[in-house]
């Protein structure tokens, strides 16, 4: 029997007529919990070796560029990938953010451009910036995606014989996978356990290697998520009809994880024969 989808407002709490919804907050807690965590991570010196640390101001300062790269990356993507020619006939539906359509892959390519301009306008090695930022991501895409659950978004395919499924309030009656929480689980809590582990490790000792480490294994997690998430309805399969079987029905979310697969792969193996080190510290070493 499947489950009934638990009836929760997506609006969190109202001031007013300032409405204030979980989506809203899940961000916050996520640019809250890397600060914290990063900030963590700047202070000890010894995950540096010869690398200049951060000073908490910079992570402070940091958190500011990383979100306006995240909210206009993130926009970007969603109208270049997912729904440019409904845009290209409504522009400024374009700056309507209120009504939803983010784009992670968009997101992510904005915060690289901004952690990567910030690092040069603060002298800091830009490829361990991005390591450091990698390391507190899973933060926010673990409560992305539970607010992306709350509010009944970005469902599931149809599962009428999984004991689990979910029949959500604006999915028909059909119940389907609870994707959401895959992808919390998969990109959120596993790779954040994954990265803490690497960064106790490695350390950002070797520039870029956390960065790949996440690169692909976010990559690796959406992939697999695909599998159980309902691909969106004005792109529906890019290639076939389904994914039985792997047979077929590549999804937009696969298409754009699979170069970033590649780059995760070329970013590890470049970092592991120290070809990213900056030459001043590999003369030290």
């Amino acid at each position: 029997m499947p489950l009934s989808f638990p009836l929760i407002d997506p609006i969190a709490f109202s001031i007013g007529p300032l409405a204030i919804r979980w989506y809203a907050l899940a961000y916050v807690a996520g640019l809250l919990g890397g600060w914290f965590y990063a900030k963590r991570l700047a202070a000890r010196a010894d995950l540096w070796g010869n690398l200049r640390q951060p000073k908490p101001i910079d992570v402070d300062d940091l958190i500011v560029w990383v979100a306006l790269g995240v909210v206009l990356g993130g926009r970007v993507g969603y109208v270049l990938f997912y729904n440019l020619g409904s845009y290209l006939s409504q522009p400024l539906e374009i700056f309507a953010v209120w009504r939803g359509g983010m784009s992670f892959h968009g997101g992510f390519l904005g915060a690289v451009l901004a952690i990567v301009l910030f690092a040069r306008s603060r002298g800091l090695n830009p490829l361990a910036i991005l390591d450091m930022a990698a390391v507190v991501t899973p933060i926010g895409l673990f409560f992305g995606r539970i607010a992306n659950f709350i509010n009944g978004e970005l469902w599931g395919r149809p599962a009428p014989d999984f004991p689990y499924a979910v029949v959500f309030p604006h999915a028909g009656p059909v119940p389907r996978h609870p994707s959401q929480l895959y992808e919390a689980f998969g990109e959120g809590l596993i790779l954040f356990i994954v990265m803490a582990f690497a960064a106790r490790r490695f350390g950002f000792r070797r520039p870029g290697l956390l960065g790949g480490i996440f690169v692909l294994g976010y990559a690796l997690a959406r992939i697999a998520a695909e599998f159980f998430r309902e691909p969106d309805a004005q792109l529906g399969f890019l290639f076939g009809s389904s994914v039985e079987a792997l047979g077929g029905g590549i999804t937009m979310g696969m298409l754009l994880s699979i170069p970033m697969a590649l780059v995760g792969v070329g970013a590890i193996v470049m970092a592991a024969r120290g070809l990213t080190q900056p030459r001043r510290a590999v003369e030290a070493a």
